[in-house]
């Protein structure tokens, strides 16, 4: 949690001298809008859960020295809603393996509620993801710092949280 406090602060007082680096990025099709540090790449997968289904899903990402920055946009209909709903639970558990979850809370974003979470890899490094589920659709997005602390850390976070639906 001190972690957590810190990273938060350091984002606060190097945030608004950042800001110009960063890029808006908008993309109407899937609703949201995020802060990129470049131009993300646009690619299209496919999302397989545990239990063995398949669902088309788009990835947005970009990717520098110190980190990368994913959107993972998941076509998935008839899911339960809400931070609690099974789905989240599932991409918790994916997201966040091979790494010890630090932090999970729920998270909003305008009025569609989620979860935040905190993961320590295995490496060293950092990740913070944000996971909602809104209109069958899950979105997953994850601020990875491959050294945990300092700018990298900040700049993972700062991804993580710039996320808005739209």
């Amino acid at each position: 949690m001190v972690r957590v406090i810190a990273t938060a602060l350091a984002f606060i007082f190097t945030g608004a001298a950042l800001a110009d680096d960063w890029k808006e990025y908008e993309n109407q099709d899937y609703s949201f809008t995020i802060h990129f540090p470049v131009d993300p790449t646009v690619e299209t997968t496919t999302y397989q859960t545990t239990d063995g289904r398949s669902f088309p899903a788009r990835v947005f990402s970009a990717k520098q020295d110190t980190g990368t920055f994913k959107v993972t946009v998941i076509e998935m209909p008839g899911e339960e809603t809400g931070p609690n709903a099974a789905v989240m639970k599932e991409a918790t558990k994916t997201v966040a393996e091979g790494g010890t979850i630090k932090l999970d809370i729920e998270h909003r974003v305008r009025a569609v509620y989620g979860r935040q979470l905190g993961i320590a890899g295995a490496n060293g490094g950092y990740t913070y993801v944000a996971l909602f589920y809104r209109n069958s659709r899950l979105y997953q997005v994850e601020g990875n710092a491959f050294v945990a602390g300092g700018q990298a850390e900040v700049d993972a976070m700062r991804f993580q949280q710039s996320l808005d639906l739209t």
